[in-house]
């Protein structure tokens, strides 16, 4: 199949466009100005269900829709919009956009808290938030063959180069490994690392392979492409490139690990994704499947129980599910947390011991990965049961603690410590820090 995609300056091209309509393609237009919008071939044509829009999941998981903006918002940019003349837009227009780009807190949980100084310069393209787990943002992967409406880095593909992650230094990343031999992980992340041509990806992988990087165990690479283009491993002029190096680390007696995104169970679906997995398995590569958990996308247990048993059946593990963080279009998508708990209970209850290797729901916030355990009653009060998957500070990792239960609350920043605490137990005397570098002395 021949890649062709579609953004705001040809989706009008879509043989499907009549299905929408006239205030649904201007929705389009106006959303798709603020956050990132593109879609491909195989998308469109193979995933998405044209009778059931804009309901389709797929739909909605890659076309911008009017509410995934405040009416505010989406009137400021709708009246902007009739002042512009011509195909390009005004630096004014962009001026105006970008400032409403920044009030939809476009890096969450104090990202730029995980970039490392590094031989006196900070790496932009690394962040080292835990100590074992090293994420990399190799330049020439940070676009995507499409974009997720809830994606939590939508910055990497506007205007706001600030905010991006990324660099093209491979042995700077390599110095940085030496440096810290107690990382075992590397993550290659994004965008998404694989869309980068397989010749290039190796520069940055194959120098992991040699002995000095012995300490390095375990090489991941975040990537929706099973779910947005499998053709990658099939059709594409470097497929057999890109599966020969994946070969390549796994005889090298390292672990790769695919880090797959899947958000509903139609991206399973496809002849060519099961094709694409079985290939993928026979270089001896795993693949750990994640999602968030989200509103009007994958909001009941049993469209999670029916991916986790697909998931499996096709030899993937499940791995996370995820609480959508609070960036970008998260008020169109977010769920009070009891309800992402017990979608996750009544999945997992439904699923056999074998698809129970996953963890959830889990928030990425400042802190670390913060997982809700569930709700209880201790000491009278109703309350929420926490612990810490990861920690910026590994020493707090799986320690349970207690919030007040609050029904409405969508985030950790939305939760109060029970029993009349003050803080929780990780606020008191600074035990997380905030920056990388305070930790990088205990680690070593």
């Amino acid at each position: 199949m021949k890649y062709k995609n579609y953004t705001l300056h040809n989706f009008r091209d879509l043989p499907q466009i009549n299905n929408l309509s006239a205030d649904e393609i201007e929705a389009i237009r106006v959303v798709g100005n603020v956050l990132p919008f593109k879609a491909n071939n195989y998308v469109v044509e193979q995933l998405i269900d044209w009778n059931n829009v804009p309901n389709d999941p797929i739909f909605t998981l890659t076309f911008p829709r009017k509410e995934m903006l405040s009416k505010t918002h989406y009137s400021k940019v709708a009246k902007l919009l009739q002042t512009e003349e011509g195909p390009r837009l005004s630096q004014t227009f962009q001026d105006e956009i970008n400032k409403i780009r920044l009030k939809l807190n476009p890096n969450p949980a104090g990202q730029e808290y995980n970039v490392p100084s590094f031989e006196g310069k900070k790496l932009h393209g690394i962040q080292h938030k835990y100590r074992e787990t090293v994420l990399f943002f190799p330049s020439q992967g940070q676009t995507c063959h499409a974009y997720c409406t809830f994606c939590f880095r939508w910055p990497q593909f506007t205007g706001l180069k600030d905010l991006r992650f990324a660099m093209k230094e491979a042995d700077l990343l390599h110095r940085y490994l030496l440096k810290h031999k107690k990382a075992t992980d590397v993550l290659f992340t994004g965008g998404d690392p694989l869309t980068t041509k397989a010749r290039v990806l190796a520069t940055y992988i194959e120098p992991l392979l040699t002995k000095e990087f012995d300490h390095i165990q375990n090489i991941r690479i975040g990537s929706k492409v099973l779910g947005y283009w499998p053709y990658r491993f099939l059709t594409d002029s470097d497929a057999d490139e890109l599966l020969a190096l994946f070969e390549k680390v796994n005889k090298a007696g390292k672990h790769l690990a695919l880090q797959t995104h899947f958000n509903h169970p139609a991206e399973l679906s496809t002849d060519v994704v099961k094709q694409a997995i079985d290939r993928i398995r026979n270089t001896g590569t795993q693949m750990r499947t994640q999602s968030p958990v989200m509103k009007n996308i994958n909001d009941k247990p049993e469209i999670w129980a029916t991916m986790w048993k697909e998931q499996v059946r096709l030899g993937l593990i499940p791995y996370y599910m995820f609480v959508a963080r609070d960036t970008g279009s998260k008020s169109f998508f977010e769920l009070p947390l009891v309800k992402a708990w017990n979608i996750f209970r009544k999945a997992y209850c439904s699923v056999s011991g074998i698809a129970r290797t996953v963890r959830g729901p889990s928030m990425s916030c400042e802190p670390g990965k913060v997982q809700i355990l569930g709700v209880s009653e201790v000491r009278g009060e109703k309350v929420f049961v926490l612990r810490f998957l990861q920690c910026r500070n590994p020493n707090l990792a799986d320690i349970p603690f207690f919030a007040e239960y609050n029904p409405t609350a969508t985030w950790l920043d939305d939760l109060k410590p029970a029993f009349g605490e003050k803080e929780f137990f990780f606020e008191k005397d600074n035990l997380i820090g905030k920056k990388t570098e305070e930790f990088n002395f205990s680690w070593e």
